[in-house]
């Protein structure tokens, strides 16, 4: 049945991240992604949260409850942040990565980002429908705020910490692209993890410091990204 709540939450969740996703768009415009793979891939990202992430997480929070391990326990930061991480990567390359399509190393950051920004898309959507139901306006815009320059710029860096070490092995072959989408996941899934946990763990008192380390790894990930833009092929 069709709800105005959800309609109103989804557009306050996707939008944000329609923003984003324009910017970083800019960045490749000398060479552009076909538009069809880019929206495949924001929808993969999407696509993955509510049928097979949002269960394994819950599924994980109910066996750490079963044996009386905190919800903000370090295994299970640990746990949710891999499903996370792994279910972005997945999207990304079920849609774009195994494709011709991918034929240039800025390409995996370009994939990465936008299977993060569908994935915060919907996750955002879903933070943001139970405020909104219940009149919460004020409520709202916080949360909105928090998600557009926190939770959204995690995903964002943290996908492209993966983006980021397949385009270092582009050249190296099949098997060194393999093993640096694992490596990347890995260290996807550290930085999650931190965020998640200085966050939930530690409270108020670290977003700001949080925050602020989120927004340096945004700087550092343009001046990356940059070096993948200039006609060079030895990536070394």
């Amino acid at each position: 049945m069709f709800s105005p709540v959800l309609l109103v939450a989804f557009l306050c969740g996707t939008l944000p991240a329609l923003l984003w996703l324009a910017f970083w768009l800019l960045e490749d415009k000398r060479n552009p992604e076909p538009k069809r793979y880019i929206f495949f891939t924001f929808l993969a990202g999407m696509a993955v949260v509510l049928p097979i992430v949002l269960p394994l997480e819950k599924l994980v929070e109910m066996q750490a409850a079963s044996v009386g391990y905190a919800r903000e326990g370090l295994l299970v930061l640990i746990l949710w942040a891999l499903i996370e991480e792994t279910f972005k990567f997945g999207a990304a390359y079920v849609a774009a990565l195994h494709w011709r399509v991918f034929d240039e190393p800025l390409d995996a950051v370009v994939y990465m980002i936008t299977a993060a920004l569908g994935f915060a898309a919907l996750e955002n959507a879903l933070f943001l429908a139970s405020p909104i139901q219940n009149g919460q306006v004020l409520q709202t815009i916080i949360t909105g705020d928090l998600r557009f320059v926190g939770a959204t710029l995690l995903h964002t860096l943290s996908s492209a910490t993966v983006g980021l070490a397949i385009a270092y092995a582009f050249r190296k072959g099949a098997r060194a692209r393999r093993r640096a989408a694992v490596l990347g996941v890995i260290l996807a899934t550290a930085l999650h993890t931190v965020f998640n946990f200085f966050i939930l763990a530690k409270g108020g008192s670290a977003t700001f410091f949080v925050f602020l380390v989120l927004w340096l790894g945004i700087v550092a990930l343009l001046l990356f990204v940059e070096r993948f833009k200039r006609p060079v092929l030895n990536y070394r």
